[in-house]
């Protein structure tokens, strides 16, 4: 949804975060009001002075003038600072409070909001633009207000002082007006590309960097510049359109302003050559003080309404996320037990994409201490039934229990933390070994973690890691090994205690030695737990309880090794002796 010049709606929510700092808030309104008084006493003082004391040569009250000056010049920059600081301060809070509800609205999202979204879109949201709504505080609300408040002021002294010249800057401030307004239009769709091409660049970058390994394994790097180097141009000639604009409204500004400054002292001299009394030098010298402060905060409330532009469509572009409901729904009202493990699937229908059914159908029961293993060609649905159960995603239709309660009847949370989940594709944090082991749970301790790690035999890998437990693994796990990494994962799997181990291609693509030691944490964790291993290798799933074979999302055979191997032109037959063959 694109922004409006200014959205009364919007702008009126994002005031609503005020309402925490409101003694805060209340404070920079009067610093302002403070700040435009101030300023403008200034150049009145000045007129008072040359009229009142230098013209009549009286040191005395000159000398009282010049320190009445100097005390109004110092309240005037005590009013600014705080003005500033806690302009800044103010926007700095809100930002913050609504970072943290925009981050911890991501992390409620459904897997499938994931997979249409870019990664690097909402690193932009989270951190970019929301920075740029604090410049709706610190840069442009509290700037125009001020800005406004001191143009009041200095126009009601101007009429005090010289009603007649004050007209000749009146008469001139509706060009100004009309050139600005228009300024700020041209801004508003140049800012809006601006925001677009940041969004699209930051996709990009973040997509390239994490995928530099395979760039660089097929000699992509050449191309990927070339495609970085037209999203650059894009972005370079969305932001020379905003200087461009810049480049023209600045000039014509300072020409009306120069021009209306001559004419007024033209004027007003003329008038006092010719013996005039309805002017004074003291009027001329606060009025090229006067108009200054009239046009300088005129010209510039365009930048500023700029930069609360940009906030505003940046703000657009956050609540659309705060305000996407695209959570899996989490109305269970049943607090998970320590399962037994039983598991029922029952003509269960799932599809990633409208009518075009992944799951179709199956049926599938799984008693509580087993170990089943789930077999097939690529794409047969294999790891979605795991999505599944754990709710990353919602069937379509049919029932999934556990222990005979449907999981939707569980509260999201607590089906969760029954369920541990070892992945092919293993994510460690750049952290500690030991804080990627327990994710930052404090209910995990230290002495738990090196009980655990013993017991499945992955505590001397670590212990010769410099640092053991607190070696830095460093992004997405780079220090490690792909079979380290993923004693990790078995080891983090291991210290949650889960009710279900789900085990997904756990052994592939790992060195002969790590498989032997994942071997023997397997044994040790699915031991006295439900446990479903989904695996390529058949020969790690031999002792399994049971083994389903899925083919185009259908369980088309189910049995254990034995029962499977002697039936004749089976699917799983063909698999076994298909693997095999090419290993011998």
């Amino acid at each position: 949804m694109k922004a409006k010049a200014f959205d009364t709606r919007l702008f009126k929510r994002i005031l609503q975060y005020t309402k925490p700092y409101q003694w805060r808030f209340n404070g920079v309104i009067v610093f302002a009001i403070s700040l435009s008084v101030f300023a403008a006493l200034r150049p009145y003082l000045l007129k008072q002075t040359v009229d009142g004391y230098i013209q009549t040569q009286d040191a005395k009250g000159l000398l009282f003038y010049i320190t009445l000056m100097g005390v109004v010049l110092l309240c005037e920059v005590f009013s600014q600072f705080y003005f500033v600081f806690w302009a800044n301060w103010l926007g700095q809070d809100i930002v913050k409070d609504i970072r943290i509800k925009l981050f911890k609205h991501i992390l409620s999202f459904r897997m499938k909001y994931f997979d249409l979204v870019p990664v690097g879109q909402l690193v932009t949201r989270s951190v970019s633009d929301i920075e740029s709504i604090a410049r709706i505080f610190s840069q442009g609300l509290f700037m125009i207000i001020s800005d406004l408040m001191k143009m009041v002021v200095v126009l009601c002294f101007m009429f005090y002082m010289n009603w007649q010249l004050t007209w000749i800057v009146i008469v001139a401030m509706p060009v100004l007006v009309f050139i600005t307004r228009i300024f700020q239009r041209k801004m508003q769709v140049a800012f809006e590309d601006v925001r677009n091409q940041i969004s699209n660049m930051n996709s990009f970058v973040q997509e390239r960097v994490t995928g530099i390994k395979i760039l660089q394994l097929f000699n992509r790097e050449e191309t990927e510049a070339e495609k970085f180097k037209e999203i650059n141009d894009k972005h370079k000639k969305a932001w020379i359109k905003t200087i461009l604009y810049n480049s023209i409204f600045f000039p014509i500004a300072d020409i009306i302003s120069s021009l209306t400054l001559g004419f007024i002292i033209f004027y007003g001299g003329i008038k006092i050559l010719n013996g005039d009394n309805f002017t004074t030098f003291g009027d001329l010298f606060s009025y090229t003080m006067f108009i200054a402060m009239l046009f300088n905060p005129l010209r510039q409330i365009a930048d500023k309404f700029n930069e609360m532009q940009l906030g505003m469509i940046a703000a657009n572009r956050v609540f659309a996320i705060i305000d996407t409901e695209d959570q899996i729904q989490d109305t269970g009202k049943v607090e998970a037990p320590l399962f037994r493990g039983d598991l029922h699937f029952k003509d269960v229908h799932f599809s990633y994409i409208p009518d075009e059914e992944v799951i179709k159908g199956i049926d599938l029961n799984v008693n509580a201490g087993d170990t089943i293993a789930i077999v097939g060609s690529t794409g047969a649905g294999k790891s979605t039934i795991i999505n599944l159960l754990n709710r990353f995603y919602e069937i379509d239709s049919g029932t999934i229990c556990i222990d005979n309660e449907n999981i939707e009847n569980y509260t999201l949370g607590s089906l969760r933390q029954q369920i541990a989940v070892v992945l092919q594709d293993v994510f460690l944090f750049a952290d500690t070994i030991f804080n990627n082991i327990t994710l930052n749970n404090p209910k995990i301790t230290r002495e738990d973690v090196l009980a655990a790690a013993k017991e499945i035999g992955v505590h001397d890998f670590i212990m010769n890691l410099p640092d053991n437990y607190d070696f830095d693994v460093k992004e997405r796990g780079v220090m490690l090994s792909s079979g380290q990494r993923q004693l990790i994962a078995f080891l983090r799997a291991y210290v949650s205690n889960p009710s279900i181990l789900i085990l997904d291609e756990a052994t592939s693509s790992i060195d002969s030695y790590s498989e032997e030691l994942i071997q023997r944490a397997t044994e040790t964790i699915t031991q006295g737990r439900t446990s479903i291993v989904i695996a390529h290798r058949l020969a790690t799933i031999i002792n399994a309880d049971k083994i389903v074979v899925m083919n185009k999302g259908l369980i088309v055979e189910q049995g254990t090794h034995q029962e499977l191997i002697n039936k004749e032109n089976g699917y799983y037959k063909n698999l076994y002796d298909s693997q095999f063959s090419v290993a011998n």
